[in-house]
C-alpha cells in the first residue's frame, strides 16, 4: 500500500529521551515541553509561542483572548478543515462564509472586503493545505480595518510569504501538530503572536488560568503539551526546511506528469513559499474525483479529497443557507495524493495515467 503520508520521525531518534523521561517520572510541565515552544519561536520569528493540545484548541483560546462571543461576526476561510468554523459556533458568535480562489484554494482580499461589517471581530485566514498565499494582503486590509487577524496556520509550518515565516505574520497564529502535518506530535499545538497583552492572557489561561507565581488570576483551562509529544516536536523542528525542499521536489514532478493529463495544481502567489503539506490537484472537468479515489484505493494507493467546503457542510448549510460557490467547486473536485519520503511519484501519476486511459 502507497500510504498517503508518513511522519517524519522514528522511535530511534527519540529512544534515549523517552527513557530519560520514564526515568525521571515527569510526564508534562518538564524542560521539553518548555523547549518546545522556545524551538517554534526560533523557527518562525514569532516572539511568543505556547504549546496546545490542537490547532482547535489554540483557535479556540485566539477567539477567547479577544472575548469574542454572541453578536460578533467572524470572516472564515470557506475551503478548510471544520474546526476552523467550528471554533467560532462553539464561542457563540456568527461564521461569516468567505469563498477562495480556484487557483491557491485561499480567501481572496475582494471577497473578505464584502464580507466585512460593523459586527466583525476577527478574521480567521487559513493557509489552505499549508499555502500562506494573500496572507500579507488580508493582513494590511486587517490592520486598515482595525480588525484582528488570525491565522489558521494548521498546515503551514514551513511556509512562508515575502521572506517571512508564518506565525510572524498575524496577530495571532495557530498550528497544528497531527500525524498529517510535516511536524507532529500525535496531537497537539501551538499559539504564537507579537503581541504582549495576548501572550500574558495566553500564559495562564492555557494553564487553569494559574499565572507565573502559581496563583489562580483567572479561571482557565488544561491544553497543556505533554513531554513526550514535546520531545517528538524538539527532535524534528530543526529539519522542517529539509522536508520542505524534498515536499516541494516531489509535488513539481507530480506536476510534470500529471498537468499533460490535465490536472490542475494548486497555485502559490510568486512572493509565497509553500511547504507542500499536502499535494492536491484539481481534477480535469468530467473526471468524477470520488471515483478515481476508489480506483486508486483498487490498486493499492490512498488518496482523499482536498479539503471541506465549511459553508456545504451540514450543520451549517441547514443553519446559514450560506454555500460558497468556488469551495463548493473545490471540496467535490480536488484531489490529495501521497507525499513523504520515497514516496514512488512515478507510480502513482502511472495509475492515474491507466485511470485516465480507461474513461
Amino acid at each position: 500500500m502507497i500510504k498517503l503520508i508518513k511522519p517524519y520521525i522514528s522511535f530511534d531518534e527519540v529512544s534515549a529521551e523517552l527513557e530519560a523521561i520514564f526515568d525521571s517520572g515527569i510526564l508534562t510541565k518538564g524542560p521539553y515541553s518548555k523547549l518546545f515552544p522556545k524551538k517554534v519561536e526560533a523557527y518562525t520569528g514569532a516572539k511568543y509561542a505556547f504549546n496546545a493540545t490542537s490547532a482547535t484548541t489554540a483557535l479556540t483560546m485566539a477567539l477567547k483572548v479577544l472575548e469574542v462571543g454572541p453578536g460578533d461576526e467572524v470572516v472564515v476561510s470557506d475551503f478548510s478543515f471544520p474546526a476552523s468554523v467550528n471554533v467560532i459556533e462553539d464561542v457563540g458568535a456568527t461564521p461569516v462564509f468567505a469563498d477562495v480562489s480556484l487557483e491557491t484554494y485561499n480567501m481572496t482580499l475582494d471577497e473578505l472586503a464584502s464580507k466585512i461589517t460593523e459586527r466583525t471581530k476577527a478574521v480567521i485566514f487559513v493557509d489552505a493545505l499549508g499555502n500562506p498565499s494573500g496572507l500579507d494582503r488580508i493582513a494590511g486590509l486587517c490592520r486598515d480595518k482595525g480588525i484582528v487577524l488570525i491565522e489558521d496556520a494548521a498546515c503551514a509550518i514551513g511556509s512562508a510569504v515575502g521572506g517571512r515565516k508564518v506565525g510572524s505574520i498575524a496577530d495571532i497564529t495557530c498550528f497544528s501538530l497531527h500525524p498529517r502535518k510535516l511536524l507532529t506530535c500525535g496531537e497537539g499545538g501551538i499559539i504564537a503572536t507579537d503581541n504582549d497583552a495576548y501572550a500574558e492572557i495566553l500564559s495562564y489561561k492555557l494553564n487553569h488560568g494559574a499565572d507565573a507565581s502559581g496563583d489562580f488570576v483567572s479561571y482557565g483551562y488544561n491544553y497543556r503539551l505533554p513531554e513526550i509529544p514535546a520531545l517528538m516536536g524538539c527532535s524534528q523542528i530543526d529539519k522542517i526546511d529539509d522536508i520542505v525542499k524534498e515536499r516541494r521536489a516531489q509535488a513539481s514532478e507530480y506536476a510534470r506528469l500529471l498537468e499533460p493529463l490535465g490536472f490542475t495544481a494548486q497555485k502559490a502567489a510568486e512572493n509565497a513559499y509553500h511547504n507542500m503539506q499536502s499535494i492536491v490537484f484539481t481534477v480535469p472537468e468530467g473526471i468524477d474525483r470520488d471515483d478515481l479515489c476508489r480506483y486508486l484505493a483498487g490498486r493499492e494507493i490512498e488518496s482523499t479529497i482536498g479539503t471541506y467546503c465549511l459553508s456545504e457542510c451540514a450543520y451549517y448549510r441547514a443553519k446559514y443557507d450560506s454555500v460558497q460557490p468556488n469551495a463548493s467547486y473545490l471540496q467535490h473536485h480536488t484531489i490529495t495524493l501521497p507525499c513523504y519520503t520515497d514516496v514512488p511519484v512515478g507510480e502513482v501519476c502511472a495509475a492515474i495515467a491507466d485511470y485516465m486511459a480507461s474513461r
